[in-house]
């Protein structure tokens, strides 16, 4: 039985999206793009609504709790390209886990006087275990939690927006204080997993009323919404606060942008807010990720351990996701997790898009849209890894060890595993 509307529909796209990463990533992007952040998350906003287009068709075509991973399926059968991607899937997710963990710290820490390393990693690590123990104990609190959640981070970015739309010094945002226009664009491809969770609302095709009408409304609409929620928080953030103070604050800049319309104790409000966001975006990520698992592994795509489940929780995939997340989580930079986090879903959407040209005719998609998706996410993608490269070689070099891990696991696992002796047996 369908039982979202449309509102749902959109409220799962816009709390997809509007999780940790606008607390996260705020800060790198002006870091590159200086007084031109507002036009990078624009830029960023026009390649996931591209990308859009081809989850809608998709999704009104396909509908399954898949998603991603059954898109692609459909596009490339069962082979190297489409197992390795959807560990590639997996994997983005544990790194999305590692960028809120992080920026939960970052916040947290500005509750201390002074926090040491040793503090900001417990931190990181309680922002992590704390979540998987609630999705171990009951999936439902999870559900239930989210719609709560959703609309107390919207209605905090609302009111910072308006709140600091009085403070804004409009000579702040004048082109003579932009960045160049390739660090711009890179600002825009690093904080682009502050816009992936829109794919989620594919997850709930089965569920949507109407999908024909919905699912496409759903998608457009929580992604306009997210680049005006994320525009004009960039504008109020760099017009309010100087650079400097952005720089220096770069790990929760978004805290510093409610001080000039409300003092510290906007800061404060923030900073719990930011909390309160991440910690829910990861416990949001978590049991997704660990559902995201299961299906893999019922694919036989993943070891079959990750469908071990103790009533609806799928415990051992919380449980691998609860323990890679804390090494990654503990082990990369933030800055470092961005990247390799945009880059993750840069990459997938870019298969997603040429999976929507392959099926074009299956799904009615208007081929001109599709090539422009395609060419986007791919110069985006590119754009990203080049600059990456002469910057932080170090990011690029991770990102590249998941695809080839991706790769080399799926080819020997594909091979001897799923289509040898042993899985044969398994399944008998």
């Amino acid at each position: 039985m369908r039982t979202i509307g449309l509102l749902g529909a959109i409220s799962i796209g816009i709390g997809g999206m509007v999780g940790g990463g606008i607390f996260a990533v705020l800060g790198e992007a002006v870091s590159l793009a200086h007084g031109a952040t507002a036009l990078s998350f624009f830029i960023a906003g026009i390649v996931a609504l591209l990308s859009a287009y081809s989850y809608a068709k998709l999704s009104v075509a396909f509908q399954s709790e898949g998603g991603t991973v059954t898109f692609v399926d459909k596009a490339f059968g069962d082979n190297i390209l489409s197992g390795s991607i959807n560990l590639m899937l997996w994997l983005s997710y544990l790194i999305t886990i590692s960028l809120y963990a992080t920026a939960f710290a970052s916040y947290g820490g500005t509750f201390f006087e002074h926090i040491t390393p040793l503090e900001k990693h417990l931190l990181i690590s309680f922002a992590i275990f704390l979540p998987a123990v609630i999705n171990l104990i009951s999936a439902s609190i999870v559900g239930k939690s989210e719609t709560i959640i959703v609309i107390i981070k919207v209605t905090l970015l609302v009111g910072v927006i308006i709140s600091g739309s009085f403070y804004v010094d409009t000579q702040r945002l004048s082109s003579e204080h932009w960045g160049s226009s390739l660090s711009i664009v890179t600002a825009g491809m690093i904080i682009f997993v502050a816009y992936e969770g829109f794919e989620l609302i594919a997850n709930a095709a089965e569920d949507i009323k109407d999908p024909q009408k919905n699912l496409p409304y759903a998608f457009y609409s929580s992604v306009l919404i997210v680049i005006f929620l994320y525009v004009t928080i960039s504008i109020i953030t760099v017009g309010n606060v100087s650079e400097e103070a952005l720089l220096q604050a770069k790990d929760y800049a978004l805290a510093i942008a409610a001080k000039p319309a409300l003092g510290h104790i906007g800061f404060v409000v923030v900073a719990l807010a930011a909390l309160l966001s991440t910690f829910s975006a990861i416990n949001a990520t978590i049991y997704g990720n660990a559902r995201l698992g299961y299906m893999i592994a019922k694919d036989g795509k993943l070891p079959k351990d990750l469908m071990r489940s103790k009533g609806d929780v799928p415990f051992m995939g919380v449980l691998y996701t609860l323990v890679l997340s804390l090494i990654l989580a503990n082990t990369i930079a933030l800055d470092e997790i961005a990247i390799i986090g945009s880059a993750g879903f840069l990459l997938i959407f870019f298969i997603v898009n040429i999976s929507a040209y392959k099926l074009k005719k299956q799904i009615g998609a208007n081929a001109f849209i599709l090539v422009v998706a395609i060419l986007f996410s791919f110069l985006a993608l590119v754009t990203l890894l080049l600059h990456t490269y002469s910057t932080n070689p170090n990011a690029v070099i991770i990102f590249l060890a998941f695809i080839i891990f991706s790769l080399v696991f799926e080819l020997i696992y594909g091979r001897f595993v799923r289509g040898g002796l042993f899985y044969r047996k398994f399944k008998k």
